[in-house]
């Protein structure tokens, strides 16, 4: 059966009403949860970003819920500090918390004042800093001289069962490139033929693990409810890779976003009213190979998506997953 969870988006909730959200996430019956882990948001309009590091201890202490996060390990963060950062939890949760490594954005990285790096050289980096963690988690000592620098680090504190490692990709070519060291895949909510490509390249290429799919979601009690929330807050999030990776402030995303016309909104988010509709929907992809789903409602106030979660969605998403993937097994 597929794993339902629930998104926890820093960039639009304040941390505390953040975690009220994730109990209540629990309470309604999802089975799971991750976030993010951002500097800016992607919008003044969003206007928040907790520290996801800090966020977890909490989220993780005061729920059952296994809990994962999608972080950047080589500028803004050194990869030693979050391999110590993912033992830590691992250590005081065991089994229940999972990272996922992506080469990052310039709108949280920039910061450093360090050159932002072409995406074969992040991709490259990104490399070395799974390859440094993993050895952490292991309880090696690491030195390394390359794309990042790690002089004689020991992670002292360690788990019984290191935190799986997963990749987080948009396109099928990254998807690949993770298979030869990912413990999972991760990525995000696209056309189903986007989705089947990247299953299909990670799965050919070896990839192991299990795979996720966070799906952006607006649901309101209409149509124009839902899409309203979706333009308002979600907008600045239609622009392809290419350009997310390379904006750096939240202002320039609002500028860009201001040319994207209001219709194509429906292309990234599930605008929703209609409960057996989204759970098809969800279903729909959820059959191209994913073993968690991840929902995201992309406004800022969460209750009223928490209440129909419980009431009505998470059970006819259930019972469509399940019986899509029944129809394909046949």
């Amino acid at each position: 059966m597929v794993t339902l969870g629930f998104h926890s988006s820093h960039e639009q909730i304040p941390p505390g009403p953040l975690l009220a959200a994730a109990r209540r996430a629990q309470d309604v019956g999802f089975d799971a949860a991750m976030c993010s882990d951002h500097l800016a948001p992607w919008s003044e309009r969003q206007g928040e970003s907790g520290f996801a590091w800090s966020w977890l201890g909490a989220a993780l202490a005061t729920t059952d819920l296994p809990f994962g996060v999608v972080t950047a390990p080589g500028q803004r963060y050194h990869p030693v500090i979050l391999a110590q950062a993912i033992a830590t939890l691992g250590s005081m949760f065991p089994g229940r918390f999972w990272a996922a490594l992506g080469s990052g954005e310039a709108m949280n990285e920039h910061v450093t004042g360090d050159r932002w790096p072409t995406k074969a050289e992040r991709d490259e980096r990104l490399r070395e800093c799974a390859d440094v963690m993993r050895a952490l988690l292991a309880g090696e000592e690491v030195t390394h001289h390359g794309h990042v620098t790690v002089d004689r680090a020991r992670v002292w504190s360690l788990p019984d069962v290191a935190p799986r490692l997963v990749g987080a990709a948009v396109t099928p070519r990254t998807a690949r490139r993770h298979a030869d060291w990912a413990d999972g895949l991760v990525t995000v909510n696209q056309p189903v033929e986007s989705l089947r490509r990247v299953v299909g390249e990670y799965r050919d290429a070896g990839g192991r693990g299990e795979l996720a799919l966070q799906v952006h979601v607006a649901w309101g009690e209409d149509d124009e409810a839902a899409f309203a929330v979706a333009h308002d807050q979600w907008r600045s999030n239609l622009l392809p890779p290419s350009v997310n990776w390379h904006l750096e402030t939240p202002e320039q995303f609002d500028a860009v976003a201001d040319l994207v016309r209001p219709e194509e909104v429906r292309g990234t988010v599930l605008v929703e009213h209609d409960a057996q509709r989204l759970a098809d929907r969800v279903a729909e992809m959820t059959a191209c190979g994913f073993d968690a789903v991840y929902l995201h409602h992309v406004g800022q106030e969460q209750d009223a998506f928490l209440d129909a979660a419980g009431e009505v969605l998470l059970p006819r998403i259930r019972e469509a997953a399940a019986s899509t993937t029944a129809g394909g097994a046949a």
